[in-house]
């Protein structure tokens, strides 16, 4: 008798809802996914308890019949591709017809869709029919999930906690509005409205209906192409930071999609600009033909894949470096507006915040009133400035704490980092010296031998030429032992010997996947924190003046090599705030 039996249908969707059905989110993404290639222009989604007892989406979209009502919660049931060609020009979110029938084999669901004179009411539970009959004709669709996973304890237990699910929703209904702008969406749990956009197809509204103010006020056009690629979107500031990576938003074709490279390119645009363990707002859509990837890689279909990726990443980091390269980036500390109590003025202490600083205002022209209906789009237009005037002029007054250069000028006051100042100069310097090596270099008066383990030395030995071309003369010596006769000149004075031992420590740590670009900017960095100027280490008004001039010259003049400000302003009409010597 035969072992090899056809598996019963409602146990195969169970089976496959759970790779398409993980959690609540999974069903909200399938069901809102159907809402848009239905080109619905409102799309609301109603959650109770985070979607645990009931999720609800609502749309106003092309709808179905009941034929096709029915149809759709079989299982490979779609409209959407008809041929094996059709998966290799995939224009539509959803294709692959297995949403429906695995979310139906684990809740209970009442389907009620219309697309001419008469509505269909269909009703499922655990993936049985159990009603088909005529409803109101409402042109558009709901579609609502109770119960999800009532009939697979195992699957519900391990449900996580109701915020947990909520800010899981949350998240990716922040995502698909900022791919989808010119929808409205609306996303209430409990009756409260916890996202309301306006649909007005523009982008930047958006991004302040999810963001706040804030945000939007430091957020960056981008615009760029090449032959394959169509790059567009907003970039934070880079002094907007957070914890994680998921500010970091791509889409292609308006599809929200995941790849570690394309974020690790993003984020590499912005070293130098920030600390490297903080990461922008970034919210980037990429233009493509859609033979030119895939997403048909995984069940979620965010995983993607790109033909021609090298030219893409390749254009998305210089669009971003570039339009951060000219840019004033000073934080500017922002006095808030003073509070009234019991009919006497309170003023607000003042901060200065790295998610909410405020860009100096001569810089750039804003719109705040994002409540007027009048206004149909929002313009920040950054004033670029040509490379070596984006740094003010000022001039030194004095220091404070034996660290802090106070200066000013017309505008404002400045308080400027000795320290980091002086690191990004020397930073920029090594780094150059590092590109660009020349023939000179220092005898040492008495050869320096190291002695490192086997494994070491082998990883040592095989890039001796690499160092040696830097200008270190280094040669084997005895077993596991190496000898180093000179040095490049750009080592730090006093300081040589601990220089040497870094770079050969740096050599010998690299990864697998050895980068020389990387190695050089880790190398000026640490070259460079060992130069500077510390803090309490007194200079006189020349050298202060000295080292703003050399800032000026910098590339980037408003970071160290690590992230941190070099320098913070107040603006003249803000320290007569402080003074209450104007109104507010």
């Amino acid at each position: 008798m035969s072992k090899i039996k056809i598996m019963d249908e409602l146990l195969a969707n169970k089976i496959a809802a759970g790779e398409v059905v993980e959690r609540c989110a999974s069903v909200v993404k399938e069901l809102v996914e159907n809402s848009i290639d239905a080109k619905a222009s409102e799309i609301k989604i109603e959650l109770i308890e985070a979607g645990t007892k009931q999720i609800k989406v609502i749309d106003n979209g092309n709808g179905m019949d009941k034929e096709d009502a029915v149809l759709a919660f079989g299982r490979h049931a779609t409209s959407k591709i008809k041929t094996e060609e059709d998966l290799y020009r995939i224009e539509t979110l959803g294709f692959r017809g297995e949403a429906l029938a695995s979310i139906a084999s684990v809740s209970e669901i009442v389907l009620k869709t219309c697309n001419n004179n008469v509505g269909t009411l269909v009703q499922i539970n655990g993936g049985k029919i159990i009603n088909i009959s005529n409803d109101e004709a409402r042109i558009g669709t709901i579609m609502e999930i109770n119960n999800l996973f009532y009939n697979t304890p195992a699957r519900l237990k391990h449900m996580k906690s109701l915020y947990t699910e909520l800010a899981s929703i949350t998240d990716y209904v922040d995502k698909i509005a900022l791919s989808h702008p010119e929808i409205r969406f609306t996303l209430t749990n409990n009756n409260n409205v916890i996202l309301n956009t306006d649909g007005t197809n523009n982008l930047l509204k958006t991004i302040n209906a999810i963001y706040g103010i804030n945000i939007t006020k430091k957020m960056l056009e981008i615009k760029a192409e090449d032959d394959d690629y169509i790059i567009n979107g907003y970039v934070s500031l880079p002094e907007i930071q957070r914890s994680s990576r998921n500010t970091i938003i791509t889409l292609v074709n308006n599809r929200v999609v995941r790849n570690s490279e394309l974020n690790r390119i993003i984020n590499d645009a912005y070293h130098s600009y920030k600390p490297d363990n903080k990461y922008p707002v970034v919210v980037i859509n990429i233009e493509v033909d859609p033979s030119l990837v895939d997403v048909n890689v995984h069940p979620t279909k965010m995983d993607i894949k790109f033909s021609k990726f090298e030219e893409l990443k390749e254009l998305i980091f210089k669009t971003i470096k570039n339009k951060l390269k000219n840019i004033t980036l000073i934080p500017q500390i922002e006095i808030e507006k003073e509070e009234v109590i019991n009919n006497k003025p309170l003023y607000k202490e003042f901060k200065l915040n790295f998610d909410e600083i405020k860009e100096d205002t001569e810089n750039y022209i804003i719109n705040e009133d994002l409540s007027n209906e009048s206004q149909e789009i929002l313009t920040y237009n950054y004033e670029e400035k040509k490379e070596k005037e984006r740094l003010p002029i000022m001039y030194p007054i004095g220091v404070i704490h034996g660290t802090y250069i106070i200066c000013q000028n017309e505008n404002g006051m400045y308080l400027m980092d000795q320290h980091a100042a002086k690191e990004r100069i020397n930073y920029e310097i090594c780094l150059n010296k590092l590109s660009n090596p020349s023939d000179d270099k220092i005898k040492l008066l008495i050869p320096l031998t190291l002695e490192y383990t086997n494994n070491e030395y082998i990883i040592l030995s095989e890039n001796l030429d690499f160092l040696n071309n830097m200008n270190f003369d280094i040669e084997q010596f005895g077993i596991n032992s190496v000898i180093v006769k000179s040095h490049p000149t750009w080592l730090p004075v006093n300081n040589e010997i601990n220089s040497i031992k870094k770079v050969i420590d740096l050599v010998i740590s690299k990864e697998k996947n050895f980068n020389l670009a990387t190695f050089r900017d880790n190398l000026a960095s640490t070259m460079a924190c060992k130069m500077s100027i510390k803090g309490n280490e007194k200079i006189t008004l020349e050298e202060m003046e000295n080292l703003i001039n050399d800032l000026r010259s910098c590339d980037n003049p408003f970071n160290c090599p690590h992230g941190r400000p070099t320098i913070i302003y107040y603006s003249k009409a803000d320290l007569e705030k402080l003074f209450k010597r104007s109104g507010f």
